[in-house]
């Protein structure tokens, strides 16, 4: 008995359904399609990036920051603050000076206008994160978290603590 060749479209449905169990694509496309959905919620409450929203909530939120600061609240690039911060100034949402705990760190404050701006975009950001506590329960949400967690953990260790094999350098 000859086998069937396997159609491209059947090839394609096996590979998508091995790739549904590979964690590094599945994080990746669900950080993909979380930073669209966020960008058209932005967009819909004015011209925000994701980068200015996170500026100015965090600022809304805890006050004065210096860009390392914000960084590590967001866990993400300092540069990538760093290059948001002249627009904002342009845009009038935030004003900096120098930090007088380190000289060499300038601080990022919010001005009454971006307020405003962080208080018109809130609404629409906060409906956001109350639909998702929605999709999940309270102890679903920490389990979520608890994995994610674990899941950083692991690609921030040295390549050494997680491989069982010689990795050619």
């Amino acid at each position: 008995m000859t086998k069937q060749p396997r159609t491209n479209l059947d090839r394609v449905n096996a590979r998508q359904l091995e790739q549904n169990r590979n964690l590094f694509g599945r994080l990746s496309a669900a950080s993909l399609a979380s930073r669209v959905q966020a960008q058209r919620m932005l967009k819909s409450a004015g011209e925000l990036s994701i980068t200015e929203w996170r500026v100015l909530w965090d600022l809304a939120e805890a006050g004065p920051l210096t860009v390392t600061e914000m960084a590590a609240i967001q866990r993400t690039d300092h540069a990538l603050i760093s290059r948001a911060v002249p627009g904002m100034v342009r845009k009038g949402y935030v004003t900096t000076s120098i930090s007088e705990a380190d000289r060499r760190q300038s601080l990022i404050a919010l001005t009454g206008y971006g307020h405003q701006v962080f208080e018109r975009t809130s609404l629409v950001m906060s409906a956001r994160r109350a639909a998702l506590s929605r999709t999940f329960s309270e102890k679903e949400l920490n389990t979520f978290i608890e994995l994610i967690d674990r899941f950083e953990a692991f690609v921030e260790a040295p390549l050494s603590e997680n491989l069982s094999i010689e990795v050619a350098q």
